[in-house]
C-alpha cells in the first residue's frame, strides 16, 4: 500500500540568464529582485511565460525562433505545501515523474540530490526530520542544458547533425534541439506529475509478469511472475505467502505459495486462456490480476494491474536477398502477423501537454486499423496511459530507446547514464502486453555510414549495454540493436539494401518510381510522403499576409517545414519538395491555396495507399509497414496524415480502407493486365461478393464471389488495361453484412486535377466513410 499527496498545480518560478548571478542555494534568491511568475506543474517554462503575457504564442508565424535566448537561462521552481498527518513517522519520498532536465532539489533548505535526465522518474528520499509538520518549502533549480552539454567530456567518435549536436551530451528528447519534424525548443520544466509518497511497512517493490508459453492449439498457456517484497525479514519464517488471483471473462486462476525470501518467482498454468491478440487477429484480452502478500491470513500488501497472456516470437535474419530470401517477422501466439501501423512521434513540442493528447491521437491508430505503433527514438518514453490504451486496443508497440540519427559517446559516464535510464524505463514498462520489441535507437547504425565511421558494431551502447539490460530486467522480450540494424554481414557486403528492415526515404520522387517498387526489404519501418494541412489549420499558424501565393522561401512556411538552420538548410527544401510532388502527379502547381492543399493531399493519399497495398500484395515476402506518420507534434507541413489540430488529411481515409483486415486491391500493370487480389489479415477465412467498375463509364470490369483463407491472399482475376489510358477503378465488396470500398488509379502522370476532383465524390461515396467536399478545408 502506498499513500501519496499530489503536488501538482500552481508553483512559483524565478528565472534569469545562467551565471548572471552566482546563486547556489535558494536562500540567496531573497537578496535579489528577480522576475517571479506563476508556474503550472506539470508544465513547461515557455508556457508559463505565455500565460504571464511575457512572450507571444510560440506556434504562430516565426515566434518559435524567439525562444532561443531562453536556452541559456536557469529556472527556480518553488512550492509551499503541508504533509498530511497520515504521513507522520513514515518513510517518505518526493517522486518527480519527469523533470527537464539538469536539476538540483532542496527541501526546507537541505539539498536532497540532483538529476540530469528528462526521460526517467526521479525519487528523492526525505527523512522525517526534514519534513515539517507545518509548511514545507520545496525548491527545484533547472540549469541550462546547453551550458551543461558544453561542459561534458566526449570522444572523437561522436558525430551528430549540424543543427542539434547538443543532443549527444544531455539526456533530453533528441528532437528538443531541432529536427526535420519538430522545431528547436530546448525547453525546461517539471513536465510530469510530482507527489510526496509515504511507503507502508509492507509493499511489493517489484512485480514482473511474463508469458512463458502458449500451446500451439491455443488451449493452454503458462505465465511467470518475478517478485520482490519489502517487509520485516522476520515475517519470512512465520507463514508469509503470496497469493495471485486473475480473471478475464470466464477464465480465472489462483495460486498461493510460501514466501521464504524477499525475491522469488512462480509459474502459473492456464487452461483455455483468454489470449491477447493484435488488432484484426482477435480480441486484446487482458487479465485483471491481484497479487497479495498474506501473513497468517491477514493481507499486508496488495497490488492490482492488467496483464496480457501472449507469446511473441520475433524472427529475423541478418541479411536478405531476392535469391536466398530472409526474414523479419512477428508471430503472436504462433500466428504470423502482417504488421500495419504508423510511427509515433512527439505529441507536442512542449511535453507537459503530451498526456492530454494521448487518447485522441491513439484513437486515430485504432480508427485506421493499425495493429502496430513504433515509438521513434527521437522522442520521450510515453507514460502508462499510452501503453494502457495499446494494451486494450491490440496495438503492438515497438519501443526505440531515446537516441536518434547520431554517433553517441562511448565514455563510461555516458554508458552509466544510459544504464540507469534503461533500467528505469524497462522496469516501468515491461508488464504491458502491447510492448513487443525493444530497439536500441533510431538510425544510429546508419549514422556511422553517413559520417564515414567504422562498423557500427563498435557501438558498445547498443551491442552490449542495452541487450544486457534487457536480459537482466525483461528477458522474455525481443531486442533489436538499431532501426535499421546493419548487421556485420550487411556491413561486410557494403550494400545497405541487404538489411531485411529498412527506412525507405530515398529521393522522395514519384511514389511509383523504381526506388519504391523494387525494394527487397521484408519490413518497412519508416516511409512517408508530404501532405499539406487543411486550410483551417494553416490559418492558425500562418498569418494572413503569408498564406499565399505559394513561396518556398517564405519565412513562415519555412519555419513550419520544420527548418532550424535558415533558408539554406537541408529541411528548407521540404516546402519545395511538397510542391514538386504535386507537380509530378498533376503536371503543374495550382494557382490557388485551396487547390494547392487539395492536390498535395491527393498526392500524399495516393502515395501512402500505394505503399501499404504494395506491402500487402507481396505478403509474405513483405511482413510489415510502419508508415511515417500519424499526427504532428506541432503545426507544420509534413508527412503526417492528421495535422496538429486533428485535421484529417485525405490520406487518413485512404489508409483506413487500405488497412482493413480484409481488403480488395489492384496490383500494378503487367502484360497489359492488372491483377486483382483480396488480402485477409485475420485468423478467420472470409467469403463475400465484389464488383470493380470504371468511374467514368460505370462499366463493370470484373465482379463475382471471393473467398480468402485465414491470413492469406487470393487472386480474383485480371483486368485488361491500356498504358495509354488514365482511369479510375472503383472497388466495392461485401461480407458479414457490411460494405467496404477502395479504388485504383491507373496510368502515368500528369493527371488532370480537375478530373481527379470530379472522381473524388465517387471515391468517397463507396461505403460513405468521408465527405469529399470536406477534404482540405
Amino acid at each position: 500500500m502506498t499513500t501519496a499527496t499530489c503536488l501538482d498545480g500552481e508553483w512559483k518560478l524565478i528565472y534569469f540568464p545562467q551565471g548572471k548571478w552566482p546563486i547556489h542555494h535558494p536562500n540567496e534568491l531573497n537578496s535579489l529582485n528577480l522576475p517571479c511568475i506563476s508556474a503550472q506543474v506539470p508544465g513547461n517554462v515557455e508556457l508559463d511565460l505565455v500565460r504571464s503575457g511575457l512572450i507571444s504564442e510560440p506556434f504562430l508565424g516565426t515566434n518559435i525562433n524567439e525562444l532561443r535566448p531562453y536556452e541559456l537561462y536557469e529556472w527556480w521552481y518553488s512550492l509551499e505545501f503541508s504533509a498530511p498527518p497520515t504521513m507522520a513517522g513514515k518513510r517518505t519520498e518526493l517522486v518527480f515523474q519527469g523533470v527537464d532536465c539538469c536539476a538540483t532539489y532542496w527541501l526546507n533548505g537541505e539539498e536532497l540530490g540532483s538529476s540530469d535526465n528528462m526521460l526517467i522518474e526521479i525519487r528523492l528520499e526525505t527523512t522525517h526530520s526534514l519534513l515539517c509538520d507545518g509548511v514545507n518549502k520545496l525548491f527545484v533549480r533547472l540549469r541550462s542544458p546547453i551550458i551543461e552539454a558544453m561542459q561534458r567530456s566526449t570522444d572523437a567518435i561522436c558525430y551528430g547533425p549540424l543543427t542539434n549536436g547538443e543532443q549527444l551530451f544531455v539526456r533530453k528528447a533528441p528532437h528538443n534541439f531541432g529536427w526535420d519534424i519538430m522545431p528547436r525548443v530546448v525547453s525546461a520544466g517539471i513536465w510530469r506529475s510530482v507527489s510526496l509518497v509515504a511507503r507502508e511497512d509492507h509493499a511489493w517493490s517489484e512485480l514482473y509478469f511474463y508469458t512463458l508459453s502458449v500451446d500451439k492449439n491455443l488451449s493452454a498457456a503458462q505465465i511467470g511472475l518475478f517478485y520482490r517484497v519489502a517487509t520485516d525479514p522476520a515475517y519470512f519464517y512465520h507463514g508469509l505467502e503470496i497469493r495471485v488471483t486473475g480473471k478475464s471473462g470466464t477464465s480465472e486462476f489462483q495460486m498461493s505459495r510460501p514466501v521464504l525470501f524477499n525475491t522469488g518467482s512462480l509459474t502459473i498454468s492456464l487452461t483455455n486462456p483468454q489470449l491477447w491478440w493484435p488488432h484484426g487477429y482477435g480480441e486484446a484480452h487482458l487479465y485483471e490480476v491481484t497479487t497479495e502478500l498474506i501473513y497468517q491470513g491477514r493481507t499486508l500488501a496488495s497490488h492490482t494491474e492488467r496483464i496480457g497472456v501472449r507469446q511473441v516470437d520475433f524472427i529475423r535474419t541478418e541479411t536478405t536477398t531476392v535469391e536466398a530470401g530472409g526474414e523479419f517477422l512477428f508471430k503472436v501466439n504462433h500466428i504470423s502477423i502482417m504488421c500495419k501501423g504508423s510511427n509515433w512521434v512527439p505529441m507536442d513540442a512542449f511535453h507537459s501537454r503530451d498526456a492530454s493528447r494521448y487518447k485522441n491521437a491513439l484513437q486515430l491508430f485504432s480508427d485506421t486499423g493499425c495493429n502496430i505503433v513504433r515509438c521513434w527514438g527521437g522522442n520521450v518514453y510515453e507514460d502508462h496511459a499510452f501503453f494502457d490504451f495499446c494494451d486494450s486496443h491490440g496495438l503492438m508497440v515497438w519501443q526505440d530507446f531515446a537516441m536518434a540519427c547520431a554517433v553517441y559517446p562511448q565514455t563510461p559516464e555516458f554508458s552509466e547514464s544510459i544504464r540507469l535510464e534503461a533500467r528505469s524505463v524497462v522496469k516501468k514498462l515491461r508488464n504491458h502486453a502491447s510492448l513487443v520489441l525493444w530497439c536500441g535507437d533510431n538510425e544510429c547504425d546508419e549514422a556511422y555510414q553517413w559520417y564515414g565511421l567504422p562498423d557500427p558494431g563498435v557501438n558498445q551502447i547498443t551491442r552490449n549495454l542495452l541487450p544486457q539490460m534487457i536480459q537482466q530486467y525483461d528477458p522474455h522480450r525481443a531486442y533489436l540493436p538499431s532501426s535499421p540494424y546493419l548487421s556485420p554481414e550487411v556491413i561486410r557486403s557494403g550494400n545497405m539494401n541487404l538489411a531485411p528492415e529498412r527506412h525507405l526515404w530515398g529521393p522522395r520522387d514519384y511514389y511509383k518510381s523504381t526506388f519504391y517498387k523494387t525494394s527487397t526489404d521484408h519490413f518497412i519501418s519508416e516511409i512517408g510522403y508530404h501532405g499539406c494541412p487543411n486550410l483551417s489549420s494553416i490559418q492558425k499558424f500562418i498569418e494572413p499576409d503569408h498564406l499565399w501565393p505559394f513561396n518556398s522561401k517564405d519565412e513562415q512556411w519555412m519555419a513550419h517545414a520544420t527548418e532550424v538552420s535558415g533558408s539554406q538548410g537541408h529541411n528548407a527544401t521540404r516546402i519545395q519538395l511538397m510542391a514538386n510532388q504535386i507537380k509530378e502527379l498533376f503536371g503543374a502547381i495550382p494557382e490557388s491555396l485551396e487547390d494547392f492543399i487539395l492536390a498535395s493531399q491527393i498526392s500524399q493519399a495516393e502515395a501512402k495507399k500505394f505503399f501499404i497495398e504494395t506491402a500487402r500484395l507481396k505478403k509474405w515476402r513483405k511482413t510489415g509497414i510502419i508508415w511515417w506518420n500519424m499526427i504532428d507534434g506541432w503545426p507544420q507541413f509534413s508527412d503526417a496524415v492528421v495535422d496538429y489540430y486533428y485535421g484529417k488529411k485525405l490520406a487518413f481515409h485512404y489508409i483506413k480502407r487500405s488497412q482493413a483486415p480484409v481488403c480488395i486491391m489492384i496490383d500494378e500493370p503487367e502484360n497489359w493486365h492488372v491483377r486483382v487480389a483480396a488480402g485477409n489479415d485475420s485468423r478467420e477465412s472470409v467469403a463475400g461478393t465484389y464488383r470493380i467498375w470504371d468511374a467514368d463509364s460505370n462499366e463493370t470490369l470484373i465482379e463475382g464471389s471471393f473467398e480468402v483463407e485465414a491470413n492469406g491472399t487470393s487472386e480474383l482475376g485480371k483486368i485488361p488495361i491500356s498504358h495509354a489510358k488514365q482511369q479510375l477503378f472503383l472497388i466495392e465488396w461485401n461480407f458479414n453484412g457490411r460494405t467496404y470500398g477502395n479504388h485504383y488509379l491507373l496510368g502515368f502522370p500528369a493527371f488532370s486535377l480537375k478530373t481527379y476532383k470530379s472522381w473524388l465524390p465517387q471515391i468517397a461515396a463507396i461505403s460513405n466513410e468521408f465527405q469529399a467536399d470536406e477534404i482540405g478545408r
